[in-house]
């Protein structure tokens, strides 16, 4: 096989492979009852000026099923964690009693069982649009290449078999 036709078709399941990742991520942030440190991994704390992820401001722990604890490591980071946790949308409402915020995952209810149920439909839709986007970006350089036309049809063979794994 040609190396600019492998060079492609690696290029498209690089594509592919990082839309499914990224799927994996947004699903984990969808919240299915239970306390999970990673329903924070989204959140972005003003730290001194720029954005950084609440996990390298503070301590997240679950000591309960409902309950996550976020323990800055600077006190002054108290205010500033809450702020954007409330500013998360994640339907969380953070408590400060001074040494860390306290989050009480409520239980889900129905409407907010739809409201996630249609957050995991969109998410995928997009999965399967990165996807489709990596299949058309290698068919379209595969089209542009100054090769025959077997390996150009043998090419879009390939990405659409890679398509399919996806």
């Amino acid at each position: 096989m040609n190396e600019d036709v492998q060079f492609i078709l690696d290029s498209a399941k690089e594509g592919m492979v990082d839309a499914i990742k990224h799927l994996e991520k947004e699903f984990m942030k969808i919240r299915a009852g239970k306390a999970n440190p990673s329903m924070l991994s989204s959140v972005m704390v003003d730290y001194y000026g720029s954005d950084t992820p609440l996990t390298q401001v503070a301590n997240i722990n679950t000591p309960d099923g409902r309950t996550i604890s976020v323990q800055p490591w600077e006190k002054n980071m108290l205010q500033p964690i809450e702020t954007a946790i409330m500013n998360a949308n994640l339907g969380f409402n953070p408590m400060n009693n001074g040494d860390f915020v306290i989050i009480n995952v409520p239980p889900l209810t129905e409407e907010r069982r739809i409201q996630l149920t249609k957050q995991a439909k969109a998410e995928a839709e997009d999965a399967k649009v990165g996807v489709r986007n990596a299949r058309q970006d290698a068919n379209k350089e595969i089209r542009e290449l100054d090769v025959s036309e077997d390996l150009q049809k043998n090419a879009e063979v390939d990405v659409q078999e890679l398509t399919n794994v996806y």
